[in-house]
C-alpha cells in the first residue's frame, strides 16, 4: 500500500489529474482481482495538494511632473525610445506635450499647424524645377522637383527606429498630462480618440504615384495634380 501511495504522489506531481484519473482505474482492477483472491483492497492515501508560492509583482508608481514642467522629464527619456540617439536632434523640446496634443488635433482634422510641430523644420527649402509648364490652361505651373522629397529622409528615420511598445508605455503613463493639454483647447473628451482619427487619416492617405505639378499662390506652392489627395500648401 506504501509503494502505491508513492507512485500515485509522484505521478500526480509530474502529469496531473489526468493520469491521476488512470491510476484510479489501474486500482480499481487490482482490488477487483484480488477480491477473487480473497485479499484485501489496496488503497491510495490521499496527496495533499501544496499552492507554490504566487510572484509577488510590485506595482510601480510612476510621478509625473506637472505639464509646465515636463520638457525635462521627456527629454530624459527620449534615448529610450530610438536606437538612432543621434537623430533626437530633430525633436523639438521645449513645450513637448502641448505640441504633440495641439498638432494632433489639428491633423485630425485635416491641418497642418506646422509651429506646433515637434519636428524642427528642414535645413534645405522646398524646391521646384526653374521651367515653368502650362497644365490644362494653368498658368505657372511647376513640375515636383523629386530632390526635395529627401529633405525628410532623417525624419522619416528616426520614425522607423522608434520602437513602438515603448511608445505606446509612454502614451500612458503620460495620459494625465495629455489630458490637461487637451482640455486647455476646451475639449472634454477623450483625448485618445482624436489620436485615432488622426491615425486613421494617415493610413488612409494614398500617396503620389507619379510626378506632381504645383502652382504657386502668393509666396506658397498648391497642388495642382493630386487635388483629391488633400495635400496641403506647402
Amino acid at each position: 500500500t506504501h509503494c502505491i501511495s508513492s507512485a500515485a504522489s509522484d505521478v500526480y506531481k509530474r502529469q496531473g489529474l489526468k493520469t491521476l484519473t488512470i491510476i484510479d482505474w489501474a486500482v480499481k482492477s487490482v482490488n477487483q482481482y484480488r477480491q477473487t483472491l480473497g485479499e484485501e483492497p489496496v488503497e491510495i492515501e490521499p496527496v495533499p495538494l501544496v499552492e507554490e508560492d504566487k510572484p509577488t509583482v510590485e506595482e510601480v508608481v510612476i510621478t509625473l511632473p506637472t505639464l509646465n514642467e515636463s520638457d525635462d522629464w521627456l527629454q530624459a527619456k527620449l534615448p529610450d525610445l530610438t536606437w538612432r540617439n543621434e537623430l533626437i536632434s530633430l525633436v523639438v523640446t521645449e513645450d513637448i506635450v502641448r505640441r504633440f496634443v495641439v498638432f494632433t488635433d489639428n491633423f485630425s482634422q485635416g491641418q497642418l499647424a506646422y509651429e506646433h510641430s515637434l519636428f524642427v523644420q528642414p535645413k534645405d527649402k522646398f524646391s521646384v524645377d526653374e521651367q515653368s509648364i502650362n497644365v490644362d490652361g494653368e498658368q505657372n505651373v511647376w513640375q515636383w522637383n523629386s530632390k526635395t522629397s529627401k529633405r525628410f529622409d532623417l525624419y522619416v528615420d528616426l520614425l522607423r527606429s522608434v520602437d513602438s511598445t515603448t511608445l505606446v508605455n509612454w502614451y500612458i503613463d503620460m495620459k494625465p498630462l495629455v489630458d490637461e493639454a487637451y482640455s486647455e483647447l476646451g475639449y472634454e473628451e477623450d483625448f485618445t480618440l482624436t489620436l485615432q482619427d488622426a491615425i486613421t487619416r494617415v493610413l488612409d492617405m494614398e500617396l503620389p504615384k507619379s510626378a506632381m505639378d504645383v502652382t504657386r499662390t502668393s509666396v506658397m506652392y498648391k497642388s495642382v495634380s493630386y487635388t483629391h489627395l488633400t495635400l496641403p500648401t506647402i
